[in-house]
């Protein structure tokens, strides 16, 4: 049987549906309509001469001629990707779209700056930038929907290789110290964290980064927190320990915006650091220029804030 021409771009519509499982998911990232997607599948399916869909299930899946075709489509991205990276090269000027993922003290205090500085150098830059972190960030990453992600790591839970995949690669951006707030107003003061033994906490959730501060803190000190409030966002942290209701480990960046009630005590050197760190996914021949560009934008930014510097990792 004779195959018609195939349509470089209606393979990568079918490179999509493949990493996101599913045409509804596929469209929002190639921004198009759902029956956009289904359209284009239904053209190359005619162009090759059978079905890449298996729509017997409720989810779409691929047939296996349809999972061939798809990794010759990524194959072929690759390669699209390599003359991308060949052509920046060349012009020494990263332009186009780039979606950009953090979460919130990292866009505030970080992204924003970089993404600043870079629309002065990088005119053609056409940044997208979600808020957004963990499992459901990572997901995005590896199924095309990010392009760079700003993460943060606790110092004893960093992207090494076995927890971060072999699909990604990330760049150190800065070592964040944490640090243990307390309200102005308590009484008696206090000076040391042997002093708050008794006191109330706002606790982050078990497993995440300042969770872990938190937990060395006490079994260094030789207590148990009275874990009374339990929040995630550091706005919301800061604003319970300004009303006197307890006090928490924050790391510095998001004390960027707190006002001077907040009283932060002397460095606790047993809390330790957060690793902001850059994650994209990997490719043969390394990072893209514009990776780089936004990477090395975010650590300039990290040293503006007077954070440490950080070796990649």
């Amino acid at each position: 049987m004779l195959l018609m021409e195939l349509d470089p771009r209606r393979l990568r519509v079918l490179r999509a549906v493949a990493l996101r499982g599913g045409v509804v998911d596929a469209a929002k990232v190639l921004h198009l309509t759902p029956s956009a997607v289904s359209q284009h599948l239904a053209q190359l399916e005619r162009e090759v001469g059978r079905p890449l869909i298996d729509r017997s299930r409720r989810r779409a899946g691929l047939t296996p001629a349809g999972r061939l075709l798809a990794a010759r489509a990524e194959r072929i991205e690759q390669e699209l990707a390599e003359a991308r990276r060949e052509l920046e090269l060349l012009s020494g000027r990263s332009t186009g779209p780039v979606t950009i993922a953090a979460f919130s003290s990292a866009v505030c205090h970080l992204l924003v700056p970089a993404l600043a500085a870079l629309a002065r150098t990088h005119p053609g830059l056409e940044p997208r930038v979600v808020e957004l972190e963990g499992a459901e960030a990572l997901r995005e990453l590896r199924t095309g929907g990010l392009d760079l992600l700003v993460a943060e790591y606790d110092r004893d839970d960093g992207p090494d290789p076995d927890r971060q995949g072999k699909d990604l690669d990330s760049a150190a951006v800065a070592d964040d110290e944490y640090r243990v707030v307390t309200p102005a107003d308590w009484t008696p003061v206090p000076r040391t964290v042997r002093d708050l033994a008794e006191r109330p906490w706002v606790a982050s959730p078990p497993g995440t980064a300042c969770g872990r501060a938190l937990e060395r803190i006490s079994a260094q000190y030789g207590f148990t927190t009275r874990r009374v409030h339990e929040c995630r966002e550091f706005p919301t942290v800061l604003a319970l320990v300004r009303a006197g209701l307890g006090a928490a480990v924050v790391p510095t960046l998001a004390l960027a915006d707190a006002p001077p009630e907040t009283v932060a005590l002397p460095a606790v050197p047993v809390a330790g650091h957060r690793r902001i760190a850059a994650v994209w996914r990997a490719a043969r021949s390394g990072p893209e220029p514009l990776t780089s560009t936004l990477v090395g934008a975010l650590q300039e930014a990290a040293v503006g804030l007077g954070l440490t510097p950080a070796s990649t990792t």
